[in-house]
């Protein structure tokens, strides 16, 4: 029988409170998400990373000192291997931290498999997400030396397993707030306008999602808009923001439910920003109640969707990633 190595593909995260800081240079010094040369940009990940580091220890502290993404990405994998039967075995590939592409490529050469498949767990393709990942793993296969037939899974927005668990969670929440008039707002991680304007094709790759999992809901929300979070510098970035809708929440006085529609685990933007940091907004903008839908994470509907994924990809590696890489990424 054929072997199948599926690769899955995520940021990382910080293991211990002495890997926070590295993990932002990494972040940082990556070209995807600075874009400058070299001699410039790793000074200022450098230097951005030491900044950063006292907010983001806060961040982790709160979270028990680590990020839980590389645990939740575990649990996702051996679901999917459950699903998928002996023929395949999951690999972790994280872009910034344990365990990171290097790892994986190493891994994955070592079973040896008759195909591999690319899949981030990212559902909208983004140039400094998916992107960078591939770019990533490109550069670590040419450097091991890892030749097997590659497909790749780049974007699924509109899955039927992944809307239909993502609906699920948020009728969850809809029923949980039980209030007229509720306000539903549908989180994405932001992208810099910059990024955007060179043809990136995240935001409708949002928008996709948000229109799928909004007619999908057994619960119909009227009331309902996409927003973004996680901004970082004094760039201008996709909008509007989330703390924005949930100040515009409390002027108008309604209740509102949140859910994350780019990200498919806990981690520190789910668990500390959606519900510490824009809770508290909301308590002091006055809106009357605030519910947060959980991430699909391990949900059936969208380990099967996965799979499903995983097996019809027809999508080889081109040998070509769009990305705003200019040089071999780490």
């Amino acid at each position: 029988m054929a072997r199948h190595a599926v690769v899955l593909m995520n940021l990382g995260g910080p293991d211990s409170p002495a890997a926070v800081r590295p993990f932002l240079y990494n972040l940082f010094s990556d070209p995807a998400i600075i874009g400058l040369p070299a001699p410039l940009r790793l000074p200022l990940a450098w230097l951005i990373a030491k900044r950063r580091n006292r907010v983001a220890a806060d961040i982790y502290a709160h979270l028990g000192g680590a990020s839980p993404l590389l645990a939740n990405t575990e649990a996702q994998a051996r679901a999917l291997e459950a699903v998928l039967g002996g023929d395949y075995r999951c690999f972790i590939a994280m872009r910034y931290w344990r365990a990171l592409t290097a790892a994986a490529v190493a891994a994955v050469k070592d079973w040896a498999p008759d195909e591999i498949v690319l899949l981030p767990l990212y559902p909208q393709f983004s140039t400094p997400t998916t992107g960078s990942s591939l770019a990533a793993w490109r550069h670590e296969v040419a450097r091991q030396g890892l030749d097997a037939p590659t497909r790749i899974v780049s974007n699924y927005p509109a899955e039927p397993g992944f809307v239909a668990a993502l609906a699920g969670s948020i009728d969850l929440a809809l029923a949980a707030a039980a209030e007229p008039g509720v306000r539903l707002l549908l989180s994405a991680h932001g992208l810099p306008l910059k990024i955007v304007r060179r043809g990136d094709p995240y935001p409708q790759q949002v928008e996709a999602t948000a229109a799928a999992v909004v007619a999908a809901l057994a619960h119909p929300v009227a009331d309902w808009r996409v927003c973004y979070q996680s901004r970082v510098g004094p760039l201008a970035w996709l909008g509007p923001s989330v703390d924005e809708e949930v100040r515009r929440a409390g002027n108008d006085g309604v209740a509102l439910v949140i859910a994350p529609i780019s990200f498919v685990s806990e981690h520190s933007e789910t668990l500390v920003e959606l519900d510490r940091d824009y809770r508290r907004l909301a308590e002091a903008s006055g809106v009357p109640s605030y519910w947060r839908a959980a991430a699909v994470g391990t949900d059936s509907r969208f380990i099967a969707g996965l799979a499903r994924l995983v097996r019809d990809s027809p999508e080889p590696l081109a040998a070509e990633i769009p990305t705003a890489l200019s040089e071999p990424a780490r």
